[in-house]
């Protein structure tokens, strides 16, 4: 495979490298993080020790929540079952925002919703104020709402069509802040954070009456009524036109420099986890299998996979062009292919053997795990030495 250029095309019209609305760029190493307990499927076991990554988002605050060793699998019936997620580690630290990147199917939001209690893990643990985390009544679920706050890709489907947006905000105060006793001026307050003003306009209206961009700000809004510490924001600008998605994420970028947020940005766009996170996550088949900086990853990808999503990103200079290499084709629409009829996770050895134009026997047989490339850079793939740039992987 060619050594990758480092092309991420812009997000918004924003030139690669210019600053995005003050977004401040990652920052050094100071803690350390260990992948967790080994995979539940005995087919999707990583060979190998798992990699120790130092988390370059580590120095922008405390330690907010841990995900240790996550695995969840689903019966489908007949004895089938589907491991959604395998053995997925990572630290969210307060200030500092984590995307977890990958196509659809790739198991993102399932993490997420383990995060937020809402799917219970088959085995590993969610830490919380170093508390092992396990919601099972309505209490220690709205308690842990407290902390931890979920915002989902379709504003209008989460939203309630027959209540105003003054409703839904007074709700989530009363529960949440049962101090406060002046309701109305808390939820005046929250839309002004999210810049809905006059905010004596928004309160009265229904969501069918606002922009699909209002709505998202309504979303954000209803979250931070529970003055969480962990914001889990799942797509949250893919539903939105592109000339105000630059603008959302500057909001969210705002809200978790100011409130000291522990941010997971969860996207399919490797593009606009560039310039919005510390540090990037790359999932296929339901596990990590690259990670580090931001900027490194997306300049300097190392894995297969994520070279090709960064192949597949829509480039405004090189429209209508394609990716091949191997069995493996990234048209302009930005879809990754395989073989016909077999594009899906592996689920015998590397999950992305099947559709890897490098890959050999052992990666058909055996599923890697994290290897460094850097302190601060690992990936999950048996031909590094052949995937990785000199840049990325140093020498390996």
């Amino acid at each position: 495979m060619t050594e990758p250029t480092g092309n991420v095309p812009a997000v918004g019209g924003l030139a690669p490298g210019a600053a995005a609305g003050g977004l401040v760029p990652a920052a050094e190493i100071v803690v350390t993080e260990q992948s967790g307990a080994p995979a539940v499927n005995a087919t999707a076991d990583q060979v190998g020790e798992p990699a120790v990554v130092e988390s370059v988002a580590a120095s922008r605050g405390p330690l907010a929540m841990e995900a240790i060793g996550l695995n969840k699998v689903f019966k489908l019936g007949r004895g089938a079952v589907l491991q959604a997620v395998r053995d997925v580690s990572f630290n969210l630290y307060q200030g500092a925002v984590i995307a977890l990147v990958g196509e659809s199917g790739s198991g993102k939001s399932t993490v997420a919703k383990l995060l937020a209690g809402q799917e219970r893990p088959t085995s590993g643990e969610v830490i919380v104020d170093g508390k092992p985390i396990n919601v099972r009544n309505t209490r220690s679920f709205r308690a842990y709402k407290s902390h931890v706050q979920y915002v989902f890709q379709d504003p209008f489907s989460s939203l309630n069509p027959v209540h105003t947006v003054g409703y839904d905000l007074t709700r989530p105060v009363r529960l949440h802040q049962p101090g406060v006793k002046d309701v109305p001026a808390a939820v005046t307050a929250l839309l002004e954070q999210v810049r809905l003003t006059p905010a004596a306009q928004f309160v009265v209206k229904y969501p069918h009456e606002l922009s699909g961009g209002q709505r998202q700000r309504v979303s954000f809004a209803r979250a931070l009524a529970a003055q969480p510490t962990v914001l889990l924001a799942d797509e949250p600008v893919s539903m939105l036109d592109v000339s105000i998605r630059l603008e959302m994420l500057n909001l969210l970028d705002d809200l978790r420099t100011r409130l000291s947020l522990a941010l997971l940005y969860i996207t399919h766009d490797i593009a606009s986890a560039r310039y919005f996170a510390d540090e990037v996550l790359v999932m296929y088949g339901g596990q990590i299998v690259e990670r580090g900086p931001a900027e490194d990853v997306t300049q300097h990808p190392a894995h297969p996979y994520t070279q090709l999503l960064i192949a597949s990103a829509p480039d405004p200079d090189n429209l209508g062009s394609s990716l091949r290499a191997g069995n493996v084709v990234v048209g302009p629409g930005g879809a990754i292919a395989g073989k016909a009829g077999n594009v899906g996770p592996a689920q015998v050895g590397c999950p992305f053997s099947n559709r890897c134009p490098i890959a050999d026997d052992k990666c058909r047989r055996e599923n890697p795990a994290l290897q460094l490339l850097t302190p601060v850079r690992a990936a999950a793939c048996w031909r590094l030495d052949v995937a990785a740039s000199p840049v990325a992987g140093g020498s390996i």
